[in-house]
């Protein structure tokens, strides 16, 4: 069921508002988190203004997103405009509360942080939509995970509403992820074993999302996001970071961030139980560390041949 311009829906009366927080908001560094790469089909940059596209419990969207005057003026056209709109606020850091995150200890995050002061976690209440791409991300480079994304977004997502940039299309519906073939799955790249994850995740989306009535993630929303067969600890810390602006949930498992933070904090890489140590001085704030380390712009060292792309289509 390939997406078509003229799929198109008809054209609706756009929605807007302007979301003027009394703290300031770097739209970029907050919406970072959400993007799949430049190519990503749900989110463009336009010089300074974003366009995103979303699913709503109300229909599709496509939401556009721009800073002026410290305040972040949006518009939302589709049949799912008012719930997008009604998510502005929080989509760019409203309730994400930053008063007690104490970094003055550390040099290095003490001067990051305070050349960043419109660093925010979204919350994009959508928690499928965050769990999709973070399994298709499993145990493989990041390059083939953007690929697949674009690939699968491009085939099987419905075209933006409204002006969006040519080529954007919307995540798809559940039902529609289950449907996907095996043989589509194979040429996205995609092993059978996170295919089987996507779909399994599919068949329970709606009781997923209702784990955004718990709060801003914790060990509860994680645990119900483990019980899906194939989701494990960094899987479900990199959906709630995104759906539900888990402040504490970093992504313990993955093969870049231990040694990142290592050398970020200490001078030298770090594995998980290092990185952990670390971390523990900002119980409660660990993934705003994350966030800074990240945002700063820090790379660590590298040594050696980069990690090889698998070519996952000929098997």
């Amino acid at each position: 069921m390939d997406a078509v311009a003229g799929d198109r829906l008809a054209p609706t009366a756009p929605i807007s508002t302007v979301y003027a927080p009394r703290d300031p908001v770097n739209l970029r560094q907050v919406l970072r988190p959400l993007a799949r790469g430049h190519g990503d089909p749900t989110l463009r940059w336009d010089g300074a203004a974003a366009w995103r596209t979303l699913r709503t419990v109300l229909g599709i969207a496509t939401l556009h997103l721009t800073e002026r005057a410290g305040a972040v003026h949006a518009t939302a056209w589709g049949a799912g405009a008012e719930a997008a709109i009604a998510g502005v606020p929080e989509l760019c850091g409203a309730g994400d509360d930053w008063s007690e995150f104490d970094v003055s200890g550390n040099p290095f995050l003490a001067e990051s942080y305070r050349r960043m002061p419109g660093i925010r976690l979204p919350r994009t209440n959508a928690v499928f939509e965050a769990l999709l791409p973070a399994i298709l991300e499993q145990k493989v480079t990041g390059k083939e995970a953007r690929q697949s994304w674009r690939l699968l977004i491009t085939k099987y997502g419905e075209a933006a509403p409204g002006p969006a940039p040519d080529g954007m299309r919307v995540f798809p519906a559940p039902d529609v992820w289950k449907r996907v073939p095996s043989w589509e799955w194979h040429h996205a790249g995609v092993t059978p074993q996170r295919a089987e994850t996507a779909v399994r995740a599919a068949a329970v989306a709606a009781s997923l999302e209702r784990t955004l009535e718990l709060g801003r993630g914790g060990p509860l929303v994680a645990a119900k996001l483990r019980t899906i067969p194939g989701i494990g600890v960094w899987t479900a810390a990199e959906t709630t970071q995104r759906s539900h602006g888990d402040p504490d949930s970093p992504s313990f498992g993955d093969y870049h961030l231990p040694a990142l933070v290592g050398w970020a904090l200490l001078g030298r890489p770090v594995d998980d139980d290092g990185m952990a140590e670390l971390l523990s001085p900002w119980a409660g704030h660990r993934q705003r560390v994350m966030r800074v380390i990240e945002a700063s712009g820090f790379t660590k060292p590298r040594f050696g041949p980069r990690l090889t792309v698998p070519a996952h289509r000929r098997y």
